[in-house]
């Protein structure tokens, strides 16, 4: 197999600047391209190759403008994707349209609404893109006078908003190998998110405990089966609720497409994570993945470490 690895930062050199908004997502674009990319030279049967000498491609983006819709559409035109249909990025790259969604299947997420008609008295909110990635303009907005300058200020840079409710608790990822036969979860892990109210993605760590993991997996399963169309390596972030029966747990957005998490994941699997994405993507049963002991975390920059505490 002859495959390729787009990752779409790296390649246009976007936030390649330390002093760059866009710095925080080159890293982990960067990481993640490391990561797959060394797993897939690891295969016997498998050389990285450019596009050009390619019939297999795997496309790393961010959802903010249809970027990645636009690039696996542009890629599915000469190469076999491992990815996503195009109906189910522009699906989980809306964020309101994804809300929505979730309400008619029954998972559980937060209230979500256009940013010019949220209910002044719906406090404290979340801001964001309806398009974003990465938490990049996302604001926690404690009251409605915060939330209607941000508004203002927001909607004079010119990418919808919508809002949400804040959902307390503590934010996770859930993983999944997604292909025709199978949907298998990968070990949950905790993020870790800045304190500021921006929501920045500082990293994460994992195993988690089992009884939160079984509560990840529920939900985040329940969110990537509701979505027809998904396919490859598949995250869902989410929020587990500070009630211990799961009833305050939240879906909070699909990532349909290789995430951080992947970094961290691969360093405590017993096996080639990419080589079980292959096989799944293709219909083959992924069976038993074993894993090593121990806790890991991971920063955005691809980094494993032990975690404090």
């Amino acid at each position: 197999m002859r495959i390729f690895v787009y990752e779409h930062l790296t390649v246009h050199g976007i936030g390649r600047d330390p002093d760059s908004p866009d710095h925080g997502m080159y890293r982990e674009g960067q990481a993640m391209r490391n990561a797959v990319v060394a797993d897939l030279e690891a295969m016997a049967d498998v050389a990285v190759v450019g596009p050009d000498d390619a019939e297999f491609g795997i496309v790393i983006a961010p959802e903010t403008g249809g970027v990645l819709e636009e690039r696996v559409q542009h890629f599915q035109a000469t190469h076999r994707l491992i990815a996503s249909s195009l109906s189910a990025l522009a699906l989980t790259g809306d964020k309101l349209a994804l809300a929505d969604h979730w309400q008619r299947y029954g998972v559980p997420t937060p209230f979500t609404a256009s940013a010019a008609d949220w209910p002044s008295t719906r406090v404290p909110a979340v801001l964001k893109p309806r398009d974003g990635a990465g938490s990049c303009e996302t604001y926690l907005c404690a009251d409605d006078a915060t939330f209607r300058r941000r508004v203002i200020e927001r909607m004079a840079a010119g990418p919808p908003m919508i809002a949400q409710d804040f959902a307390p608790g503590r934010p996770a990822s859930v993983a999944f190998l997604v292909g025709p036969n199978q949907t298998l979860a990968l070990p949950p892990t905790f993020q870790t998110l800045s304190t500021d109210g921006r929501f920045q993605y500082l990293g994460g760590e994992l195993p988690i405990p089992q009884e939160l993991a079984e509560r990840a997996t529920a939900i985040g399963t329940r969110a990537v089966e509701s979505v027809t169309g998904l396919g490859g390596f598949v995250g869902v972030d989410l929020i587990l609720g500070d009630a211990a029966d799961g009833s305050g747990d939240r879906a909070i957005e699909i990532n349909p497409r290789l995430t951080t998490s992947y970094v961290g994941l691969r360093a405590l699997a017993g096996t080639n994570l990419a080589a079980a994405m292959l096989t799944a993507f293709e219909g083959g049963v992924v069976g038993f993945l074993p894993w090593k002991s121990g806790r890991i975390a991971f920063s955005p920059d691809g980094s494993i470490f032990l975690p404090s505490g």
